[in-house]
């Protein structure tokens, strides 16, 4: 694990104790790009064995939060991310542990020039979830922003 994965992880872990109470693994963060996991856990589960839809939702949220942080952490001081909405595709019964990869889909020079011109930036994550197999069991889209620091 990379350094990056492992202070974006403690951080993402430690200011949001939900994601904690699941479980969440951070394996890879950087570059816009964030891989995290979630084990499979019969308190987790839903009416059909897999894990629940809110496991799943939470899962997608902190892999995007994580691919956010990962470019826009340097920017804290001054704005605070913050997801404004989400939408989640459930395209198969998800069973087992749950692997969540989520891209950024805009470059950081984008939104930074926004924010600079007094703008409050919105941006979109893309997330897949995958089963052990790798199918891909549901995609998740989170818009975000940079909400500009009260002072």
């Amino acid at each position: 694990m990379s350094r990056m994965s492992q202070d974006v992880g403690e951080l993402l872990l430690g200011s949001v104790p939900f994601a904690r109470t699941l479980g969440i693994v951070f394996e890879s963060v950087g570059d816009g790009r964030a891989v995290c996991r979630v084990p499979e856990r019969a308190d987790l589960a839903n009416h059909v064995g897999g894990p629940h839809a809110g496991v799943l939702f939470t899962l997608a949220e902190s892999a995007s939060g994580a691919a956010v942080l990962s470019v826009f952490g340097d920017q804290l001081v001054r704005a605070v991310p913050l997801p404004t909405t989400a939408t989640i595709a459930f395209r198969k019964v998800a069973l087992g542990e749950i692997r969540a990869e989520a891209r950024l889909t805009v470059s950081r020079a984008d939104v930074l020039a926004r924010l600079d011109a007094g703008e409050r930036p919105e941006f979109d994550v893309t997330v897949d979830l995958t089963n052990p197999d790798g199918t891909v069991v549901s995609t998740f889209t989170v818009t975000w922003t940079l909400r500009p620091s009260r002072v």
